[in-house]
């Protein structure tokens, strides 16, 4: 079936008790056994919870994939993927990642005997230089987080397997209405549900979805063991959220181009980071490899005191962390989402005092256009 038929019926069958339309929300927190051993498949809400069921088997047909699994946030999908790592395990990521998965990779998992090191995943002669006899993964995001660089996910995908290495990609900026990775020959895919799956900025969730299904009856495990679970409101929420994604999307790549070309144009915008550009050095390739570029940009501003007085000057758009909601929000990366990378990494990864980042609504392009204007002409 088509992606919205899909978006909209998998795993949202009416109940069959009521026929309810929407899937109930189960809060509860156990279920009464009939007898020792005898129960109608749920028997507490950590282990599962239909609402929970019902999003996992949603978000796998979203990916094309078998087996999804929620988590409270996108970083605690992260983590439990990387549970599935031991001590000594080698994981090559990308130079450019979201500053908390940088920040769970440095400060917390190296604690626990994991090893990292970082690649521009864009050059994959240097990801090759950088895998071990020990390496177990190559972790990705593409588009990059905030400069929108691109990677090759396919040739990626053969370079990983052919030194026997995973490739997990970050798919959190496409979503799998314009970027599907397993197709591409990913073998794990995370989200961050928090953000364009769930669309409207009012619930933190994630998810890691695949095929293997000995690593997924792993993961099933940790999930049960550690217990970093969606809540089923939250579920209930991205479900939601889940039924326009389609269109959303759409909405996004509109106005996420419509913004791209005015800042292009701009003389007081020194640069724009947007693969829907042909300027981008990997607009081909983004083309190939997604069905749209989406709503995420950034551009470049000169200075710190230039982002400054841009960011305190909008009067639609929303300073604030986060992106992927109904609304326009912008960010600045360096003293915001990427605190946790060293000043000096930032610089070289493009991450500069005077970068802005923007996670383009859905509102009338008209009048972000006319925001940015204003905000600009006060540089």
């Amino acid at each position: 079936m088509g992606f919205s038929t899909d978006a909209i019926h998998c795993g949202q069958e009416p109940d069959p008790a009521t026929g309810a339309i929407i899937v109930p929300i189960y809060q509860t927190s156990t279920f009464v056994q009939e007898e020792l051993g005898k129960h109608k498949g749920y028997e507490y809400a950590r282990t599962s919870n239909p609402m929970r069921a019902a999003l996992e088997r949603n978000l796998a047909a979203l990916e094309h994939s078998r087996f999804g699994f929620a988590f409270a946030s996108g970083m605690a999908a992260i983590n439990a993927l990387m549970t599935l790592f031991k001590v000594g395990d080698h994981i090559v990521a990308g130079t450019n990642l979201y500053g908390g998965t940088f920040r769970l990779f440095e400060r917390v998992l190296k604690d626990f005997g994991l090893t990292f090191s970082y690649a521009n995943t864009i050059r994959l002669e240097e990801v090759e230089k950088a895998l071990r006899p020990k390496t177990r993964l190559l972790f990705i995001e593409t588009p990059t987080n905030p400069v929108m660089e691109i990677t090759d996910i396919a040739s990626a995908a053969k370079l990983a397997h052919r030194h026997n290495v995973l490739l997990a990609v970050d798919n959190t900026f496409m979503s799998p209405y314009f970027q599907r990775p397993l197709e591409l020959g990913a073998d794990i895919v995370v989200h961050s549900t928090t953000k364009y799956l769930n669309g409207h900025s009012d619930g933190v969730g994630g998810a890691v979805i695949l095929n293997d299904a000995a690593m997924a009856e792993r993961l099933k495990f940790i999930q049960n063991a550690a217990g970093a679970i969606l809540g089923p409101f939250d579920c209930w929420l991205v479900l939601r959220g889940v039924k326009t994604l389609a269109i959303r999307m759409e909405r996004h790549n509109q106005n996420g181009m419509a913004i791209a070309q005015f800042l292009d144009r701009h003389r007081k915008v020194k640069q724009v980071f947007y693969p829907g550009l042909p300027s981008h050095p990997q607009h081909d390739l983004a083309r190939k490899q997604m069905s749209g570029f989406g709503g995420m940009l950034a551009f470049e501003t000169g200075s710190l005191d230039k982002a400054k007085v841009v960011l305190k000057s909008f009067r639609l758009c929303s300073l604030a962390e986060s992106l992927g909601g109904v609304e326009t929000l912008i960010s600045h990366p360096a003293t915001m989402t990427h605190t946790s990378v060293p000043p000096e990494e930032r610089q070289r990864i493009g991450i500069t005092d005077g970068l802005v980042r923007i996670s383009v609504g859905i509102e009338n392009v008209e009048d972000l256009i006319a925001d940015l204007d204003q905000a600009l002409a006060r540089v």
